[in-house]
C-alpha cells in the first residue's frame, strides 16, 4: 500500500522486522519442544534463545544468492547463534515457518480491524440515537417511498457492521491456525508435540491435517469477510454521497476551514471521503477472487498461492484498516440537515401517505383493486399537474364518501409511520 492510505500500526504487522521476529519465535519455540523430547540437547536452547537474532540486509544479500527466503533467514540466524544453530529447524519445512507466521500476522491484523469496527460501531450508535426521531424521506429505486428517520438509516448500518464484526471474529478464529508438521505434513521427522507446543505459545490452534501447508479455505474465508466489510462500508458511503447531492442536501461531509473542493470551481464542497471509500471498497473486493483461487493447490502443496498472498494480505488489511478509520471520522463529523429532510419529504405534496389511504379504503369495504385505482388516479394528478394529494382526495367523491374528511386528514400523520422506531432500536441495540 502507498503511504497515503496506510496507518503505521497496521503497516508494522507486515514489515520484514515483524515477520522475521515471528519466524525466530517459531524456530525457538520448536527448539524448546525438541529439547523436551530429547531430540536436541537442552543446553542448546538457552544459547539459541539468548543469541538468536537476524540482520535484514544480510538476509536479503543471502537470498539474492540462494533464491530461498527461509534458508537465507536461517543462515543469518546461524551467524548470530554459532554452532548450536545446527539444531534449529530440525525436522521442519519452510511452510511450517511461513504458514504459521502468516497466521500470526493475519490474527494481528484482524485484531486491529476488530478494534476499528468497535470504534465505528460506537460512532454509528451515538449518531443513530442523536437522530432517532429526525424524520426523513425513505426511498426505494431512488424515488420517494414512505417516511423513516435518519436514526433508522444509521441503525441499519449499525446492525450490518455488527454482523460484520461477528464474521471477522469467526474468520480470525479460523485463521489462527499453525502447522509444524514437516514435509507433506506427515510428522515423519518431527513429533506432533512440537506443533502443539509452538501453537499454544503463539496463540494458535494446530491444523488438524496440514498436507505441508495450511489449507487455503481458511485464508479465502478471511479475505471474503474483508470484502463483505468493504461492501458494507461502500453502502454507507453511497448513501452519504446521495444525501450530499445539491438537490438533496440532507447530510454532507464536514467541510473544514481552509479546505478546497475544486481547483476550478471555488464553490464546490464534494463528498471526497465517501467517494474515496467507494474506491477503496472496489480495491479490497478485488482480493477475494485470488484468495478463492488459492484454495486449489497441487497435491500436498505448491507455491502458486505464495506470491498472491505476499500482495493481498498486507494490501487488503492495510486498505480496510485505513478505510474503517476514515469512515469512523466521516460518521462522527457528518453534518445533518433536518430542515432539508422535511423539505424533501414534503416535496411531493403528500404522496408519501398513499399506502395509508389505500389500506383505509380497503378497511372501509372498498375492494383492493378499486382502492388502488382511486388512490393512483389522485396521485397521478400530483405527479402530472403539481396538485396537492390531500386536497385531491378530499375533492374525490368516491374517496371522501368512503372515508370522510376526518379520516383522510388523520391518514396524513407522520406519527403513524414512526410509531415502531423505539421497537426497532431495541432490537438493534438490545437496550
Amino acid at each position: 500500500m502507498i503511504p497515503r492510505y496506510t496507518r503505521p500500526e497496521m503497516a508494522k504487522i507486515w514489515e520484514p522486522e515483524n515477520r522475521f521476529r515471528i519466524w525466530l519465535q517459531i524456530e525457538t519455540l520448536a527448539c524448546e519442544a525438541q529439547a523436551e523430547l530429547g531430540v536436541i540437547p537442552k543446553d542448546a536452547v538457552p544459547v539459541i534463545r539468548e543469541k538468536g537474532n537476524f540482520d535484514i540486509e544480510r538476509i536479503d544479500a543471502i537470498e539474492a544468492e540462494v533464491k530461498h527466503d527461509v534458508i537465507a533467514f536461517l543462515t543469518s540466524v546461524a551467524e548470530f547463534v554459532g554452532p548450536e544453530a545446527r539444531f534449529i529447524h530440525q525436522g521442519m519445512t519452510s511452510s511450517d515457518v511461513l504458514d504459521t507466521c502468516l497466521s500470526v500476522q493475519m490474527t494481528q491484523a484482524a485484531d486491529e480491524l476488530l478494534a476499528d469496527l468497535d470504534m465505528l460501531l460506537e460512532s454509528i450508535k451515538l449518531r443513530a440515537y442523536e437522530h432517532k426521531d429526525t424524520v426523513c424521506m425513505g426511498r426505494s429505486h431512488g424515488i420517494h417511498a414512505e417516511p423513516v428517520t435518519f436514526g433508522l438509516k444509521l441503525a441499519s448500518f449499525y446492525a450490518e457492521m455488527k454482523r460484520n464484526r461477528v464474521r471477522l471474529a469467526a474468520a480470525r478464529e479460523n485463521i489462527a491456525t499453525g502447522a509444524i508438521s514437516g514435509a507433506v505434513g506427515t510428522f515423519a521427522n518431527i513429533d506432533p508435540y512440537v506443533e502443539e507446543y509452538v501453537c499454544k505459545n503463539m496463540g494458535l490452534k494446530p491444523e488438524p491435517v496440514s498436507t505441508q501447508v495450511i489449507p487455503r479455505d481458511r485464508h479465502a474465508e478471511y479475505f471474503c469477510v474483508l470484502s463483505i466489510i468493504a461492501s458494507s462500508m461502500e453502502r454507507i458511503a453511497i448513501e452519504i454521497r446521495h444525501l450530499q447531492r445539491t438537490e438533496v442536501l440532507e447530510a454532507e461531509e464536514q467541510f473544514t476551514k481552509g479546505q478546497k473542493g475544486s481547483s476550478a470551481m471555488p464553490h464546490k464542497r464534494n463528498p471526497i471521503l465517501s467517494e474515496n471509500l467507494t474506491g477503496q471498497a472496489r480495491y479490497i473486493r478485488s482480493f477475494c477472487i485470488p484468495a478463492l483461487e488459492n484454495v486449489a493447490l497441487w497435491h500436498e502443496r505448491d507455491i502458486s498461492h505464495s506470491s498472491v498472498e505476499r500482495y493481498i494480505a498486507p494490501d487488503a488489511t492495510v486498505a480496510l484498516d485505513f478505510s474503517l478509520r476514515r469512515l469512523n471520522g466521516l460518521i462522527k463529523n457528518l453534518v445533518v440537515y433536518p430542515e432539508n429532510m422535511l423539505r424533501n419529504l414534503n416535496q411531493m405534496k403528500g404522496l408519501v401517505f398513499s399506502q395509508k389511504i389505500l389500506l383505509d379504503l380497503t378497511q372501509s369495504g372498498v375492494s383492493r383493486e378499486e382502492a388502488y385505482r382511486l388512490v393512483q388516479k389522485n396521485a397521478m394528478k400530483v405527479w402530472d399537474e403539481g396538485a396537492d394529494f390531500q386536497t385531491e382526495l378530499l375533492a374525490d367523491k368516491d374517496v371522501a364518501g368512503a372515508l370522510g374528511e376526518a379520516k383522510i386528514r388523520e391518514s396524513f400523520d407522520l406519527g403513524y409511520h414512526l410509531k415502531h422506531v423505539d421497537t426497532i432500536f431495541r432490537r438493534v441495540f438490545n437496550e
